[in-house]
């Protein structure tokens, strides 16, 4: 009968469990432990129960003397602890040639420590992307590695269920250890062979990417080992990592604030540049303007901006606005006549002067000539006030 584990949280983390008999053995040999930060899956041999024996003597030391924090070096002491308590209890019970397979797990936050000893499993899914993190102590590994067959031939192999290293069988037994840094968002497997000789990698990660409950995870994954034949026992831990979470929120706001502080700095210097931009433009233009009756040049343009004014009075001339021709005098008193330049303000006012001082008051040619001038003073104001932030207008009369 299936042995499952109910869905559980610790501390944050999410994980589920199940073991099954599947469809071959009398006997389910494999053991797990799920007490985090610890979890452990343990796969018996030695027939007439022995294996079960073995695989539930193992784990329940490994529960009593692991670490409570991750700490590869003290959970490989636990597991060589273990080792001597399935030897003695092999020993005590008359069952030498007892021993089981042990993979086992601390995980916390963003650190997760591994010991291994057999064929069972540690994989971890990480973005997406399924790796086996343990190596097997078994003769298809060291066949594979020598190059002397194919992973899919191993699958087949005759000889697929000698393992090189185990529990019970050594006392000098020593297990591989892992120590490594994980995410929010992985997911930690641990298996017994059972799983891994039914599924393939390939299954295996798509299950754990589609099945967001870690339950219903492992759950399906030893139905699927049982539905492709089921034979041996099948053990699943599914652990999903909650990662160090309150680390990464604070280095999330510190992203947000630091982006924050880019786009506020974006845009000082935007405002500063079309700011500049403006007082530049307004510096390279002027304009002619009644002034209490008298003709005034002023440097900018007659605007303002946030009521702030674009201009600035450069002088006050002594021409009188009435001395002028009727029309350029009409338009200084409606309004003002715009130049391209300073330069060209007073070379205006210079001309009035003249013509003042020669006793005649400008021609309908200099007139004219006034007109032309600030027609295209104008258009050349209109056309740079589009490009910045002032509120110009344009024509000549304001």
């Amino acid at each position: 009968m299936p042995r499952p584990s109910a869905n559980r949280v610790h501390s944050g983390t999410m994980f589920g469990s199940r073991t099954d008999i599947g469809c071959v053995r009398e006997h389910n040999e494999d053991s797990l432990v799920v007490a985090p930060p610890l979890y452990a899956v343990a796969d018996g041999m030695g027939g007439h129960a022995a294996g079960e024996v073995a695989s539930e003597v193992a784990v329940r030391s490994l529960a009593e003397n692991a670490p409570s924090t991750v700490d590869s070096e003290g959970l490989g002491n636990a597991v060589m602890t273990a080792n001597y308590a399935v030897i003695n209890a092999a020993q005590e019970k008359g069952r030498n040639g007892m021993g089981t397979t042990m993979t086992a797990a601390l995980l916390e936050r963003d650190k997760l420590a591994i010991a291994q000893v057999g064929d069972s499993r540690a994989y971890l899914l990480h973005q997406g992307t399924l790796q086996q993190i343990t190596r097997d102590h078994s003769l298809m590994a060291d066949m594979i590695e020598a190059g002397e067959i194919t992973p899919e031939e191993a699958r087949v192999h005759p000889q697929r269920s000698v393992i090189t290293r185990a529990l019970g069988s050594d006392p000098d037994m020593q297990p591989d250890l892992y120590e490594i840094n994980v995410s929010a968002g992985d997911r930690l497997l641990l298996c017994s062979d059972g799983l891994t000789t039914m599924l393939e990698d390939n299954e295996i990660e798509k299950i754990l990417i589609r099945t967001r409950d870690p339950q219903r995870c492992a759950s399906i994954l030893v139905n699927e080992a049982i539905a492709a034949g089921g034979h041996d026992n099948v053990t699943v831990i599914v652990v999903d990592v909650e990662g160090d979470r309150e680390r990464q929120v604070k280095k999330t706001k510190r992203k947000g604030r630091a982006w924050a502080v880019v786009i506020v700095l974006a845009l000082i210097a935007t405002v500063l540049g079309v700011c500049y931009g403006a007082y530049t433009y307004t510096q390279s233009t002027a304009y002619l303007a009644d002034e209490n009756g008298k003709v005034a040049v002023y440097q900018g343009v007659p605007d303002t901006v946030l009521g702030i004014s674009l201009s600035h009075l450069d002088h006050v001339t002594d021409v009188n606005v009435d001395d002028l021709q009727p029309g350029v005098s009409a338009r200084l008193k409606e309004g003002v006549i715009r130049a391209d330049s300073l330069d060209a303000a007073n070379s205006l006012v210079d001309g009035y002067q003249e013509d003042i001082a020669a006793g005649k008051k400008p021609t309908a040619e200099a007139e004219q000539l006034d007109a032309s001038t600030d027609a295209a003073a104008s258009s050349s104001s209109a056309d740079a006030s589009a490009g910045s932030t002032s509120s110009a207008q344009g024509g000549t009369l304001q």
